[in-house]
């Protein structure tokens, strides 16, 4: 693994982070100004980086070989390909929304499991975002570097995402869930500390390539809006849950009904998710994982064969609750357990793999960890 004096040859003035994220509940309810429950993770994307006068960037990766450099000035979306099209970006909207931000080396270093669902691309834009923010002692609210994140994301990189992942990274705290209603713009802290109840967060990656996921989300958002306008609404938030039958009885295309089916409950489930939070009911979020995970499988289908198996076996080997966390077509799953359960759950996946000829799995503890930071 390099080293920054190795790779650049000068010492850094300073390293930040941000972490990945998983999503408790509320999958795809955010372009539907819906409701979203994600905690950070405790595995983190690292930038040590060091001032540069001569508006230059250099970029490197602990694990690739080679430096990728591009000048501020020329930065145009497109003009930066692969991985480093990220901290350009990040380069790239601070000097669009007006900051002085000169140069920069940079070298990023990451635990976060690629492909995973996790958020390591929101994770390396708000980590690049603090860093070159931090060089340059310029103080921004959290919040706003969230926004400047997807901002990168959508108009360099050319990714059409949401702000659940940029805001987890950037706002989430240690111990607590982060209650983000996309349609008021507002985040609240909901304590959430599992290992206090004797209870743990299992993620499982369960390996499985994302099959043809960007044609797919685009369809999930395509039916979600041609909904709304078919009721009449701005968005799927605006369906009332105790009027849903109401509302699906209106629309012709069953598929289109059941996706509207999903959204709303799953907003009613990041509700009750909450409710039970407060109350210090953890045990009893475990129902709402699964009837989660259902919901997306059946009415919002974008599970896939290792996902169901993975959350099946997990609740056949004692899981409170457990459901299919991300985008879908692939990435993890979240499982409550028993603190004292979570080898045995993991191990009765991995045998349930072996059996089914998937690809192993992999398993990491969900603590309910901090936001971006300096780290020295």
């Amino acid at each position: 693994m390099s080293t920054f004096v190795e790779v650049f040859g000068t010492e850094p003035d300073g390293v930040w982070q941000a972490p990945g994220r998983v999503n408790l509940i509320g999958e795809h309810t955010d372009y539907n100004d819906g409701l979203v429950l994600p905690i950070a993770l405790p595995n983190r994307m690292v930038v040590t980086a060091s001032a540069r006068d001569d508006g230059t960037f250099a970029v490197a990766s602990t694990v690739l070989d080679g430096v990728v450099e591009f000048s501020l000035d020329s930065l145009q979306p497109g003009s930066v390909e692969d991985w480093a099209a990220y901290p350009a970006g990040a380069a790239w909207i601070l000097r669009e929304a007006g900051y002085e931000i000169g140069g920069a080396n940079l070298l990023v270093d990451s635990d976060i499991p690629f492909g995973a669902g996790l958020s390591s691309s929101a994770a390396l834009l708000c980590a690049t975002l603090v860093a070159l923010l931090g060089l340059r002692d310029i103080e921004v609210d959290p919040a706003e570097v969230a926004r400047l994140a997807q901002r990168a994301e959508n108009q360099y990189v050319g990714a059409p995402v949401g702000l659940m992942d940029q805001m987890a990274s950037m706002c989430c705290t240690e111990g607590h869930a982060l209650y983000f209603d996309i349609r008021a713009m507002t985040t609240d802290q909901i304590p959430f500390d599992p290992a206090a109840d004797g209870l743990g967060l299992l993620v499982i990656d369960v390996k499985a390539p994302h099959r043809h996921a960007d044609g797919e989300y685009a369809a999930r958002r395509q039916s979600c809006e041609e909904a709304a306008a078919q009721l009449g609404v701005p968005a799927l938030r605006a369906v009332e849950f105790d009027r849903l039958d109401d509302a699906l009885a209106r629309l012709s295309d069953d598929v289109v009904r059941r996706r509207v089916r999903h959204v709303v409950t799953e907003i009613r489930r990041v509700e009750d998710a909450v409710e039970l939070m407060r109350a210090g009911r953890l045990r009893e979020v475990g129902p709402l994982f699964t009837g989660s995970h259902v919901s997306m499988r059946d009415d919002f289908e974008i599970t896939v064969p290792e996902l169901d198996v993975a959350v099946d076996t997990a609740l056949a080997a004692g899981a409170l609750g457990a459901r299919m966390t991300g985008g879908g077509f692939g990435g993890c799953i979240i499982a409550l357990v028993e603190e004292t359960a979570e080898d045995q759950v993991f191990a009765a996946v991995e045998k349930a793999f072996a059996e089914h000829g998937f690809t192993p799995p992999t398993s990491l503890a969900a603590t309910p960890s901090p936001g971006a930071s300096r780290l020295s």
